[in-house]
């Protein structure tokens, strides 16, 4: 008997896991390479909840990245340098609709424009359409 509680009390566990593990956030990640002679890129995109979208882009140390989005008020973004990872470290710049972020690069390598929305919207499953715009020079 005991044994068969044991078995039950497993399975229960596992299937607690598998539910949990399938309600995820969803990160989409989107590599931006800009077209011959050119220093700007716009990309469009779109989620819901607390899903979000990295766009991953090489710069070099000293140069000037800008960002901007439009679309959905609810869109905002955030920029992490070369080795930092959205969640785990402090994020270089910041911005939203109408508020752009431009700022000198501290390293060389791939920086992540982390776009995504706050989470009174994000809660309520809201989708949001998007437009990024980056520019390196």
């Amino acid at each position: 008997m005991k044994h068969v509680i044991a078995v039950l009390a497993l399975a229960c566990l596992l299937i607690g896991l598998a539910v949990s593990a399938s309600g995820a956030d969803q990160i989409t990640t989107v590599p931006v390479h800009f077209a011959k002679g050119a220093s700007s890129a716009t990309q469009k995109g779109h989620f819901s909840g607390y899903d979000s979208v990295h766009y991953t882009l090489e710069a070099k140390a000293g140069q000037t990245l800008r960002v901007s989005v439009s679309g959905n008020s609810n869109a905002n973004f955030n920029v992490y340098k070369p080795g930092d990872e959205p969640g785990a470290a402090e994020a270089i710049g910041s911005g939203g609709v109408a508020t752009p972020w431009e700022g000198a690069l501290p390293a060389s390598g791939e920086y992540i424009v982390q776009v995504y929305q706050m989470r009174a919207s994000a809660r309520r499953g809201e989708k949001i359409d998007f437009s990024v715009q980056l520019a390196v020079r």
